[in-house]
């Protein structure tokens, strides 16, 4: 009897109404979280994957060895990979394709990779007009990995504790 009574009084006194007002009133008065977004943007974690990339070593030659380990783990098979020996007895890549339509972002290539040569850059506003624009080749790759490089290095040393 007395819940019948209880929910009468708060439909007849209108109580979520009156609490709901007061709770856009109390926010009325708070700083706005709200952001600018191509001018602003919020922030990221150092284990965001984005768009793809390949890295240089300093004194810039190609970090990949052509082991094809991402290739081999990855899930949706959007990587192919063709490489071959150099003269001083090291193996490079010659071919090194991602197709992005199909990648699942899951990071399997870059936690693959035994000297982080692919990586998952900051970058998401990537987007394209034509399904061509989104089949990355090696030169693509690379231009990526030199563009980000700063960023990608930061975030693989905030990251190194907890690997």
């Amino acid at each position: 009897m007395a819940t019948a009574l209880d929910r009468a009084a708060k439909t007849f006194l209108l109580q979520e109404l009156v609490s709901g007002f007061w709770l856009t009133f109390r926010y009325m008065f708070r700083k706005k979280y709200t952001l600018n977004y191509p001018y602003e943007k919020g922030p990221l974690s150092p284990r965001f994957r984005g768009e793809h990339a390949l890295r240089r070593y300093p004194n810039g030659e190609e970090r990949c060895i052509a082991c094809k380990l991402c290739e081999a783990i990855c899930p949706a098979q959007a990587i192919t990979i063709e490489g071959e020996p150099r003269p001083d007895g090291s193996r490079r890549t010659t071919r090194y394709d991602i197709d992005m339509t199909k990648c699942i972002y899951c990071g399997y290539c870059e936690e693959a990779c035994p000297v982080d040569a692919i990586v998952e850059g900051p970058n998401y506003a990537f987007s394209s007009f034509t399904r061509e624009e989104l089949f990355y080749d090696k030169e693509k790759l690379l231009a990526n990995g030199e563009r980000w490089e700063r960023e990608i290095a930061a975030n693989l040393a905030a990251d190194a504790p907890y690997r």
